[in-house]
């Protein structure tokens, strides 16, 4: 590596890990009182969280049921143990030397800001590639709502995760041609299968455009495909034998699943044999026909091995995708949601679009095309669902560099707005000033605070009722067991849920004896989105709103207390 290039690339790493620093020493002060007490940001973070103690209390590396949600034994998680890697290595080196909280606490805010740094990082090496400035990128990144909000202290999920692995294939495919860089985005496709799906459609945009420049560019583009394609099909292979769990055979696409890798591994062999053919190929056009009949025999091929991979979700019952699935914020597609909703998750993507169209046709520069095209790939995905805008808003970010690069030459009337448009954070507090969302009330932000779960943990150990996010916060913070909580696969679970709160209370004390339930909680506003219905008397939901529960339900809660607790009496 040339010096001048080495010293692009540390000054880059040295300005990711000190806006990822800062940034995070931030939010953890900002958020310290919920931090402290390891009430974490997301559901899926605290349920990440009872996972990894569950393996690190013994529970084997490929079983990844949550035993004590929904139906004995407990419910085979969607989920991979891939993210659990490095917290849990965190929590396990760090509990004999400050204690189980302390080496949790650590573990949570440390993992999110090494993820922030990569991804920064990561951005700022696209940006050097498409001839922009890195740590100006990486700024721009470090602002891009609603990216960030994936490497807040406590957000070990694995969507973090997910983003930088994403953007190690955008790199390679905007790159230049190595070997190295072509294994790094394999080994980073297979890694982000294995963790899960969402990120699957942009996966593929990106390999296929490490395709297309090997069709274009000829020899360069050789060794970044045999790279890529080796590293892909070894890389899956040996996920299927390390990490496949205990829901390898789960009928379904929803995670790294027998099906899933099925379709995968096939799919992987189209780009091997392109390889193959590329040593004699001499011509693009050869290459790109070549390319035209390897994809159409992986894609047919794919679907007709696993036609369960066009809809993933399809065992999802019909009334928990209206009920439930319908009011998930990053489920619902672009034009459905809310107007700030839309505007704050969409600005960033959206404006980082304009800007790389900008530029390509500012210099025709191919590597512009290949950028816009995972853009418009991202921003396909949020019309479907919101969380596509995660990875349009890191992608916005080069091409939002350029910008305000090419605004700083103008002077400042110029280069304000440039800023304006560019930092991604000013689109949520607009989309507020817009459209103001509805006031939560203390008791209703109450219901999962510290305090709220300290009460229901020093119950005796039981069975919980309750909606459905309650029910993941129970199960990190809690030994109850729960009935409901935020997973698709829990559908027998997640349908009793409904049918007590919302059905008759005859009814709902017969389910109660069915799932054994000892207590229940509702919390101000449970199933506000369903209108007067859930207030409804002669519902179960509509008469414990009302202060008037029936008389086989006990309080055990304060009046005005969140959440509003009762223990079920015993027949």
């Amino acid at each position: 590596m040339p010096a001048q290039q080495q010293d692009r690339h540390w000054g880059e790493l040295g300005v990711a890990l000190l806006l990822a620093g800062l940034l995070s020493v931030a939010w953890t002060v900002q958020g310290w009182t919920n931090l402290s007490a390891l009430r974490l940001p997301d559901t899926d973070d605290v349920v990440r969280l009872q996972q990894i103690r569950d393996w690190l209390g013994g529970q084997a590396f490929g079983y990844l049921a949550q035993h004590r949600l929904g139906a004995q034994p407990g419910l085979e998680m969607h989920w991979s143990r891939l993210p659990d890697l490095v917290p849990g290595a965190l929590i396990a080196l760090l509990s004999p030397l400050v204690g189980a909280h302390a080496a949790e606490l650590t573990a949570v805010i440390l993992w999110p800001a090494l993820l922030f740094a990569a991804a920064l990082m990561l951005v700022a090496g696209i940006a050097r590639t498409l001839g922009t400035s890195g740590p100006l990128a990486a700024l721009v990144a470090a602002l891009a709502y609603p990216a960030t909000t994936l490497f807040m202290p406590g957000r070990i999920d694995h969507h973090g995760l997910q983003m930088v692995l994403l953007l190690v294939v955008a790199r390679t495919a905007i790159g230049r041609g190595t070997l190295v860089a072509g294994a790094a985005a394999g080994i980073a496709s297979a890694a982000s299968l294995v963790i899960g799906i969402e990120t699957a459609p942009l996966l593929a945009v990106g390999g296929a455009a490490i395709v297309v420049r090997w069709a274009l560019d000829g020899r360069e583009g050789q060794a970044r495909l045999a790279g890529y394609a080796v590293a892909l099909v070894l890389a899956l292979a040996a996920a299927s034998a390390l990490l496949r769990t205990s829901g390898w055979n789960w009928p379904g696409c929803d995670g790294f699943t027998a099906e899933l890798w099925r379709a995968a591994q096939l799919a992987a062999l189209a780009p091997l044999a392109l390889v193959a053919f590329g040593f004699a190929a001499e011509s693009s056009k050869a290459r790109g026909i070549a390319v035209l009949v390897a994809a159409s025999v992986a894609i047919v091929g794919a679907l007709a091995l696993s036609p369960g991979c066009l809809r993933p979700y399809r065992q999802v019952d019909p009334l928990l995708a209206r009920l439930w699935l319908a009011n998930v914020a990053e489920a619902q597609p672009l034009f459905g949601a809310p107007l700030a909703h839309a505007i704050g998750y969409a600005g960033s993507m959206l404006v980082g679009i304009a800007a790389a169209g900008w530029a390509w046709r500012g210099t025709r520069e191919g590597r512009w095309l290949v950028l816009l095209a995972l853009q418009l790939a991202a921003l396909g995905l949020a019309l479907i669902q919101l969380r596509g805008a995660y990875a349009g808003a890191l992608f916005a970010a080069p091409a939002l560099a350029a910008l305000i690069t090419a605004a700083r030459a103008k002077g400042l009337i110029a280069l304000l707005p440039a800023w304006l448009v560019s930092a991604g954070l000013l689109y949520p507090l607009a989309a507020d000033a817009l459209a103001p969302p509805a006031a939560i009330g203390p008791a209703t932000a109450s219901c999962s605070g510290p305090a709220a779960l300290a009460h229901l943990a020093a119950l005796a150990p039981g069975t919980l009722m309750a909606p459905i996010d309650m029910g993941a916060w129970t199960l990190a913070a809690t030994p109850h067991r729960v009935v409901a909580a935020p997973y698709h696969r829990n559908t027998a679970g997640n349908l009793a849920m409904y049918r007590f709160f919302l059905g008759p209370t005859g009814n709902a004390q017969a389910i109660a004896r069915q799932w054994h339930v000892d207590y229940v909680a509702l919390c101000p506003g449970d199933f506000a989105e369903l209108g007067a219905q859930a207030g409804n008397p002669a519902r179960l939901s509509g008469a414990l709103a009302a202060g008037r529960p029936p008389a086989w339900l006990r309080p055990i809660s304060a009046p005005g207390e969140a959440p509003a607790l009762f223990a079920v009496a015993r027949q």
